[in-house]
């Protein structure tokens, strides 16, 4: 006889969840043609190349997508263990045999593509920590037990990204597991004290690298130069316009040449050869040339909603671990898009990170629709269809509150 109780049926995704995300993609589609035809003429005579390959990567991030969302999003929680030192394995390997692109060794390049593991390092850590906090459940607000060891756990993801060095990916790290860690019950004075902490040492750091900035190697030098150069260019972009702060003063031209209604689509004339890498790390700035004020609120409103869908399924969901996965994922997503913004628009210094489906890149693409399929599968589990009996049960709650 079997006495295995049967499986409860679980939901549909969320549809809102759904459709916004292929709607943000299919726009990032458009954005990516638009920004980087003219520079694909000037490099490959094809203005498709860029996009031809953003398309490819967007249907295989859809079909990953859609593969996530109907898996179990419990059996992530069996291999978060694996998979995390698997990709702290990928992360040492990088900086000794990776490629070195603009001063940074994040990449392995295979053949023509090229695969970034920071990207799939974000992911894993949300997963690691959302299983470690759950299981650690009060014991999180106690420091030696509970706090200090998921402390660990990021100082090392942490520490590998900057030996690539990778500043704005860490930081993006750093602060979406806070978050995590905040949302996940630990104690507000441990986490204001680890803030505290890594402010002074980054302080204390920046301090004694200047004073020895004259020492080291030219390589080391430039990187030096390269960092202080970003930093300057935050605090006046037009003082040193046709050097450190040139990307940036392009940038803001772009922008302030939208104006209201914006120059229309394919217009832009500061992607013509002005702004750096205009389909990847400045898109936004594209978007807002051609689009000007109206269009770009009306793309932050939808990416806004976007972002608070994904934390009102999250916390629909009455597993812990669904919980804070999902809002580790959307944090991740909320994070890295005021980064990449907050850099093109002189609200925080450029750090060179990529807007989640909006920018070229199939690492990152795939990566961000990976874990939307995550959330997806979370948002099947507040969508379950109810018993006769909950129904019933429902029904006269109701009844006895409107009485």
């Amino acid at each position: 006889m079997n006495t295995t109780k049967p499986q409860p049926k679980r939901g549909t995704p969320d549809f809102q969840l759904l459709i916004l995300t292929l709607l943000l993609v299919g726009f990032g589609l458009v954005m990516v043609f638009s920004s980087s035809s003219s520079l694909a003429v000037f490099k490959f005579n094809d203005p498709l190349y860029f996009t031809k390959r953003q398309v490819a990567f967007s249907i295989l991030g859809i079909f990953v997508m859609f593969v996530a969302m109907n898996i179990n999003y419990k059996k992530y929680k069996k291999l978060f263990i694996p998979v995390f030192f698997l990709t702290l394995l990928l992360l040492i390997l990088v900086v000794i045999i990776g490629t070195a692109t603009n001063g940074a060794t994040s990449w392995f390049n295979l053949g023509k593509l090229g695969i970034q593991p920071t990207e799939l390092a974000k992911i894993a850590t949300i997963v690691y920590l959302a299983a470690l906090i759950t299981k650690k459940g009060e014991r999180i607000r106690q420091w030696k037990g509970g706090f200090f060891p998921v402390l660990i756990i990021v100082g090392i993801v942490a520490g590998l990204i900057m030996l690539q060095p990778d500043f704005g990916s860490c930081f993006i790290l750093v602060a979406t597991s806070g978050l995590l860690i905040y949302a996940g019950g630990a104690n507000l004075k441990h986490i204001l004290g680890c803030i505290s902490l890594v402010a002074l040492g980054l302080v204390l750091t920046l301090g004694i690298g200047s004073l020895f900035s004259s020492g080291g190697g030219d390589q080391e030098q430039a990187s030096k130069d390269y960092k202080m150069g970003r930093i300057e260019a935050f605090m006046d972009p037009f003082h040193d316009e046709s050097d450190t702060g040139y990307n940036l003063v392009q940038s803001l031209i772009a922008i302030g040449q939208g104006g209201v209604t914006g120059a229309g689509y394919g217009e832009s004339v500061q992607k013509l050869h002005y702004l750096p890498n205009p389909y990847n790390d400045f898109i936004f700035s594209v978007i807002g040339e051609e689009f000007g004020f109206i269009g770009t609120a009306i793309f932050l409103l939808l990416y806004l909603y976007f972002i608070l869908r994904g934390i009102i399924v999250s916390l629909r969901c009455s597993d812990p671990f669904g919980t804070l996965t999902g809002v580790g994922v959307m944090g991740l997503i909320a994070i890295q898009a005021f980064i990449n913004i907050g850099g093109v628009t002189n609200t925080i210094p450029i750090t060179g990170v990529t807007l989640p489906f909006i920018s070229y890149g199939g690492s990152s693409l795939l990566v961000m629709m990976l874990s939307m399929g995550i959330v997806l599968s979370i948002s099947r589990d507040s969508n379950r269809p109810m018993k006769e009996e909950q129904v019933k049960s429902v029904i006269k709650k109701d009844y006895r509150a409107t009485v």
